[in-house]
């Protein structure tokens, strides 16, 4: 199967241009003129003789657009159709596909009244604190958290401004806010009539409502929870004939209660993990699906097997408000092993532009139970290195070791409430700095590309740092 990229003229070089049989330039940096361009993206699938269009899961990947532009277009859309996608892209009319599906919501407010009148009413019924949620938004844009009914109402003006702007939508839902809490998703997939689900994703560890770290399976859910989530969720997609990979996401309270938040309808940046705990490749699953092809997904048994744990690592500045830190990577290396992989964008000598997200790789680690994975986590970050910007690692260090994190006690407040500790300088140690040296050193080793095509003929220069640091010890190198 050949793979064909799209680019910005920012990412001319970057490692996924280069990486694919066929890279296709669809505009200028900003990614309101390239990479949020359905028509270039349609273009470029029509010039390149593309049959099928992955949206991965950035950018307009729930995007129902996209997938009617596609099929318009006469290609086959890598996921759910545009439908499923508006009807769950919408929050107040998700809650009530929710409802009529015998799953469980927060108490709250859905309804077409949006008078300044009426949400303040119902925000007194409902009781407080509460959330002001945007109907159309994700990501926690327009999000606010409401403590007392004299703060309402500039809460829910903001909220309608920022909603406006970021979605052109000023649709609000109003839900009781529940602390402590955890945030508990199921990994879902469609088959259209029917759906399975592979398990739950505790993903409480947040800043400003962005994960940051993930884990599979939930240290607080049993047996007997995880099977009514997991047949609540099957439920859901079944109730809008969903296709593909999915995930339905709840929150968890202490007295063992779920409820629905949100279907995110598209792949996870965190989907590796319920991968290496079930041995169940998504992609693959995608494709296949996408081809109108049985895996057998629908019918083999699903388990789950060991720990795994998925950490993002960003460019930014935890000392610093967690400001992104673009600019030019001197040296960038990540372990390699037995239970490690590295899922990365970048690589030493990348850039890192100022016009999208800043993350750059995603750190996961299986081991046999979740302490060996917390151990094996610590390890592969210890021995991470981002040289040219500044980077996050110390920050999800400090997380890992926070007794909340070791004691598997990650409610979605942990983060926000020891902050400034968890934000403090750290100071890369020997193993990573040596490890530094040698993978500075070895850029100047056989590592060309093709002009025509862009690859590397020497692949393995970028992904072994580690191995070579062993051969630096022992005197090899």
């Amino acid at each position: 199967m050949e793979t064909v990229s799209v680019h910005s003229e920012a990412d001319v070089r970057a490692v996924h241009t280069r990486a694919a049989d066929q890279s296709v330039e669809i505009g200028p940096a900003p990614a309101i003129d390239s990479y949020l361009r359905i028509d270039r993206i349609v273009d470029a699938a029509r010039r390149s003789g593309a049959e099928a269009v992955h949206p991965g899961y950035g950018f307009l990947a729930e995007n129902a657009d996209l997938a009617r532009a596609c099929e318009t277009a006469g290609l086959v859309f890598v996921g759910p159709s545009a439908d499923s996608m508006e009807k769950m892209g919408d929050k107040a009319g998700a809650r009530k596909i929710a409802e009529q599906a015998g799953v469980p919501v927060v108490p709250g407010y859905d309804g077409d009244d949006q008078s300044d009148e009426t949400l303040t009413a119902e925000s007194t019924r409902i009781g407080f604190p509460l959330l002001i949620k945007p109907s159309a938004g994700g990501g926690g844009k327009g999000m606010k958290r409401v403590e007392a009914g004299d703060r309402f109402a500039d809460a829910l003006a903001s909220a309608r401004r920022e909603a406006g702007s970021s979605f052109g939508n000023e649709h609000m839902v109003l839900e009781r806010f529940l602390e402590p809490i955890r945030h508990i998703e199921i990994q879902v997939f469609g088959f259209g009539d029917k759906a399975v689900a592979l398990f739950e994703r505790e993903c409480s560890l947040q800043r400003r409502h962005q994960k940051i770290i993930e884990e599979c399976p939930s240290p607080a859910v049993a047996d007997d929870l995880r099977g009514r989530m997991c047949d609540a969720a099957v439920r859901l997609a079944e109730a809008v004939g969903y296709r593909g990979a999915g995930t339905v996401e709840f929150i968890l309270a202490e007295d063992g209660s779920f409820y629905f938040l949100e279907m995110n309808t598209r792949l996870q940046v965190e989907h590796p993990i319920t991968e290496m705990t079930t041995g169940v490749d998504l992609v693959h699953e995608q494709l296949w699906e996408a081809m109108g092809r049985d895996s057998g997904l629908l019918s083999r048994p699903l388990t789950q097997r060991g720990h795994s744990i998925e950490a993002r690592l960003y460019a930014e500045d935890p000392e610093n408000g967690f400001l992104p830190s673009a600019g030019h990577i001197g040296t960038f290396a990540a372990p390699h092993g037995p239970g490690i992989r590295v899922d990365s964008g970048i690589e030493s000598r990348s850039e890192v532009p100022v016009h999208y997200d800043p993350i750059l790789a995603k750190i996961i680690v299986w081991a046999a139970d979740r302490e060996a994975a917390r151990l094996r986590m610590r390890f592969a970050l210890e021995n991470t290195v981002v040289l040219g910007v500044r980077s996050n690692v110390g920050f999800l260090l400090r997380v890992l070791d926070h007794p909340g994190f070791v004691s598997g006690e990650t409610t979605t407040d942990l983060v926000e409430r020891d902050l400034a500790e968890l934000a403090q300088p750290w100071d890369l140690n020997d193993d990573a700095l040596a490890l530094a040296v040698v993978a500075a050193s070895s850029r100047s080793r056989s590592r060309t590309a093709d002009s025509a095509t862009g690859v590397v003929s020497d692949p393995e220069s970028m992904y072994s740092p580690w191995a070579r640091l062993q051969d630096f010890r022992l005197g090899v190198d």
